[in-house]
């Protein structure tokens, strides 16, 4: 069952329709050879066809940069936005129609920089949404240039002679806002522990966000090398509440039972940068969500009419 836009129930005609992987498949992906952006696309319209979500019922909405490209792929509804506004479109989407799956996706510098402002309050409304921020440490698609999230010392065209602050640590920033309900990190070249994790945010209900550790071939492809080639530096948070891959066992041997409720640990080891932690750091999925604080009852076409020439009538000359 299905809603149209006066809320009134009319029957859903995909219901029988099984779709498969490829029917979410949209234009052909226009990124580098190698990018990891390539794989994440690949992991979302799994997800989609494990979850057999109705394209006309689901919406992608993304920034500016390589990761917000995405849409334009995807044979769903999409809303390719301004640079660092991608948040504040989806909860606007959500709010007004709450019966459509959403799912952002953004940049290091599109989330943490420009859009640092909405991406605290996203996470304050806690509106049910997957949020992706794609962190490859640098502006890829204006060619080069240091983001918030770039590590210290690396050279790039707006300093040449190396990043001087300290990268800023998404995780630290998002277990520290109040109300954050789902936090977790991934990679783009463990396609199985990428998959996971986003099933596991989509399951969620609230706001889920996920960094997703990217490779760029162009200008960052050594910045995660060490961690691609070494196993021995990524250890996996597992826990039945998070993320589970048995598939990777052998590979990832540095394992960490960590219960995603205890906020205090999550943030503990957000601080430890020693070895790179994938999983699922918080979840809570008691946390409020804004569209139920501030639900709306269901009103018809005539009502919205009445209610908008009341509101035009208090400005008659």
């Amino acid at each position: 069952m299905s809603y149209t836009c006066g809320l009134l129930p009319v029957l859903d005609q995909h219901e029988d329709h099984h779709y498969e992987m490829s029917e979410y498949e949209g234009a052909k992906a226009r990124w580098c050879p190698g990018c990891g952006d390539h794989s994440i696309l690949t992991a979302v319209q799994r997800l989609l066809a494990a979850e057999q979500l109705v394209p006309e019922q689901t919406m992608m909405v993304s920034g500016i940069g390589c990761s917000s490209r995405l849409p334009h792929y995807m044979k769903t509804y999409g809303f390719h936005g301004l640079h660092g506004r991608a948040l504040p479109v989806a909860t606007g989407i959500k709010l007004h129609r709450p019966e459509l799956t959403v799912f952002v996706t953004m940049g290091d510098g599109d989330c943490t920089s420009i859009g640092a402002g909405h991406w605290v309050h996203a996470m304050r409304y806690n509106v049910d949404m997957v949020a992706m921020m794609l962190d490859n440490g640098i502006y890829g698609l204006t060619k080069n240039q240091t983001s918030p999230t770039t590590p210290q010392g690396f050279k790039s065209n707006t300093q040449p002679y190396g990043s001087i602050l300290p990268p800023l640590n998404p995780l630290e920033v998002a277990l520290g806002i109040t109300n954050a309900s789902f936090v977790a990190q991934t990679a783009e070249w463990a396609p199985s522990h990428l998959y996971a994790t986003l099933r596991a945010a989509y399951k969620h209900k609230g706001f889920s966000f996920v960094r997703i550790l990217q490779r760029c071939p162009v200008y960052t492809p050594a910045i995660y090398q060490k961690a691609v080639q070494d196993p021995a530096r990524i250890q996996l948070l597992v826990h039945d509440d998070g993320v589970v891959t048995p598939d990777l066992d052998k590979i990832y041997q540095s394992q960490l039972h960590h219960d995603p409720r205890d906020l205090a640990a999550a943030r503990a080891l957000a601080e430890q940068t020693e070895t790179i932690k994938l999983g699922v750091f918080y979840r809570d999925p008691s946390k409020p969500r804004y569209e139920e604080t501030r639900r709306v009852a269901p009103r018809t076409p005539a009502e919205r009419v009445a209610l908008l020439e009341k509101e035009f009538a208090r400005y008659a000359v």
